[in-house]
């Protein structure tokens, strides 16, 4: 059996392959005679030049004795389907995640398989470079600057889940437990799903605190297919059902839009939980918001707006993180709060 399976789905990657694999090539365990590394490529559907650059890559790592292996179809299945086919003709004890359209650390594999054999429940990634420099700089910030416990905490914001899906390294057992990405194609945020499954099955997070991915930032990339309500659907869904009924009420820490979204999307039990808004707008501050639902046609609720120094925690906060110049967080600094237990981020 080999040690390492590199999980790679493609769709039309014929502009990233090269970087991709040479990336691959110059990893350190391949010089490694005691390590079996295989590279497991599914083709999902592609109508570019990709399979006909894979197979150039096949000679070179063939040459290195590596096992190589492309798979495929004529139609794209999506994501899921494409990793899941991946992985179900690998080998390997332990499974490494790598998009095309990324480039690997010459010390990725190495580093995140000795992290992997300590924690076999974990899902290990990495810290990130990204690429164009300064394209996403607040989400490089978050993503990099994550503490241990903030890795199961900070799982409700827009920027997905706290460990990115391009670093993934994992037990084989880690993918079994989950049961696979779902299928259902284009637009579904497979690893988020996915992600929030390895959770609820007690699985651990553990980051490697070396940038071991260039994480590559462009307009084709799959990530911008899957719509951002989506995605915040199932977060709120995942709060109901595993935070919000540990709380007797609390407090949307956020009285504009943002929040009464938030208030008009809980179900009545939750709904009834809701004692306040708080922000700091003094506009809002000290007035009621009734908020109309044109289906029952009646005031489903009517809440007090209140400053937040003076509203009663938990909260939900509804503010998105680093874009008020740390006006935000040294309010929220300023409570003395613990995240996780007093309020929690769905930003």
């Amino acid at each position: 059996m080999s040690e390492i399976s590199i999980i790679i789905p493609v769709y039309n990657g014929e502009k990233w392959i090269n970087d991709c694999m040479n990336s691959i090539l110059k990893q350190s365990l391949l010089n490694d005679d005691n390590i079996k590394i295989e590279i497991v490529i599914y083709n999902d559907g592609s109508t570019d030049n990709t399979q006909e650059l894979l197979m150039k890559w096949e000679q070179i790592f063939k040459s290195k004795d590596v096992t190589y292996k492309i798979l495929g179809s004529n139609i794209s299945n999506g994501v899921g389907a494409a990793k899941n086919r991946a992985v179900g003709m690998s080998t390997g004890q332990f499974l490494c995640f790598q998009d095309i359209d990324d480039v690997m650390n010459p010390l990725r594999i190495y580093l995140q398989w000795e992290t992997a054999k300590s924690n076999l429940n974990a899902l290990v990634g990495s810290n990130i470079v990204r690429w164009p420099e300064n394209s996403t700089p607040r989400y490089v910030r978050w993503a990099n600057n994550l503490t241990y416990n903030q890795l199961k905490l900070q799982i409700y914001t827009s920027f997905g889940p706290t460990l990115l899906m391009p670093t993934w390294f994992c037990h084989r057992s880690v993918y079994n437990k989950v049961g696979g990405f779902v299928e259902t194609g284009l637009g579904t945020p497979e690893d988020l799903i996915f992600f929030y499954k390895h959770l609820d099955a007690g699985g651990d997070l553990i980051r490697v605190d070396q940038a071991l991915v260039v994480y590559v930032y462009h307009e084709d990339a799959a990530t911008f297919s899957v719509k951002r309500e989506l995605i915040w659907k199932i977060q709120l869904e995942r709060l109901q059902n595993c935070v919000m009924p540990s709380w007797k009420e609390f407090t949307i820490w956020n009285a504009g839009k943002r929040g009464r979204k938030v208030v008009r999307a809980l179900n009545q039990d939750n709904l009834n939980k809701v004692v306040a808004f708080c922000d700091v707008d003094k506009n809002k501050i000290g007035h009621n918001v009734e908020l109309y639902c044109p289906i029952k046609r009646k005031v489903i609720i009517k809440l007090p707006v209140l400053h937040f120094a003076e509203a009663k925690p938990p909260f939900l906060i509804c503010v998105k993180l680093d874009l008020t110049g740390g006006e935000f967080e040294k309010n929220l600094s300023s409570l003395n709060l613990i995240e996780g237990i007093d309020y929690v981020l769905f930003s």
